[in-house]
């Protein structure tokens, strides 16, 4: 399915390429040029965009709208290029039992999904950040035991707070227990150490590639909360981030710090 995505894409493409280098002597051929473009092929990328987010790991069907009034604290943390979550430990454990020995009486876990090859390489290579957005690739977890205070474990990183209903955060666990690649038996299935403090990777669920990328992970997490976003055009970080400051200016949930200063308190 993805590949044939792909390959619509570029057939779009070089179709496109090759009409602009067709002769053209007025400029009303240009705008008649230009018009059935748009009419031909925005509706056909427009659609494959859609259709991206039906990609696994899916958005969980969460029918409420987010309130940002709840009691259980979220955080969404930058790391330049790649988003995720920080979430309590004790709700993550109810619905992967097996994240529990692994990391025990953590109060929170991050957790982040990416292309397997580009997440756990010691060095980026422009190879590989190629070969991450044009092919479709396997997938991992991230997981990292983070203590109760968040905000010095990553006291360098952009982090904004949501603070989520128990259906809320539910729905949120729940798109993330489905972002794992479980066995037969329903179990995680455990990689390698992570890549920063106490960490592990696991195999991830679905296919990683221009449609479907971390950050698009991380936007289809937030819509399975009940936000109102469109996941298909998160596709850096920095939008992610903008998103969430911008929700929470527009809710005054600000401090001076710039992070609001925690949830159940408005």
């Amino acid at each position: 399915m993805v590949d044939s995505k792909l390959n619509v894409m570029g057939n779009i493409m070089g179709t496109t390429i090759t009409t602009w280098m067709t002769s053209v002597t007025t400029m009303a051929e240009i705008r008649t040029k230009i018009y059935r473009g748009i009419k031909v092929y925005v509706p056909l990328i427009f659609s494959l965009i859609i259709s991206a987010c039906t990609d696994n790991p899916k958005i969980v069907q969460y029918a409420e709208k987010y309130t940002g009034l709840g009691e259980n604290e979220v955080y969404v943390v930058s790391h330049a290029w790649h988003t995720g979550f920080v979430i309590p430990s004790t709700k993550v454990y109810e619905v992967v039992p097996s994240l529990e020995d692994r990391f025990g009486g953590s109060a929170n876990i991050e957790f982040g999904w990416g292309d397997k090859k580009f997440y756990q390489a010691k060095e980026i290579t422009a190879g590989l950040k190629i070969r991450a957005r044009l092919w479709p690739t396997e997938t991992v977890v991230h997981a990292v035991a983070v203590p109760g205070n968040v905000r010095d474990y990553f006291a360098n990183s952009q982090m904004e707070l949501l603070c989520l209903s128990d259906k809320e955060l539910t729905a949120l666990v729940d798109f993330v227990s489905n972002s794992f690649r479980k066995n037969r038996s329903g179990e995680v299935e455990q990689l390698s150490n992570g890549i920063y403090g106490d960490s592990q990777f696991y195999k991830g669920a679905g296919d990683y590639h221009l449609l479907n990328t971390c950050n698009e992970w991380t936007g289809k997490g937030l819509k399975s909360m009940g936000m109102d976003i469109f996941p298909a055009t998160k596709f850096t970080a920095e939008s992610i981030m903008t998103y969430l400051s911008e929700y929470n200016v527009k809710r005054n949930n600000r401090t001076v710090s710039g992070i609001a200063s925690g949830c159940g308190f408005k």
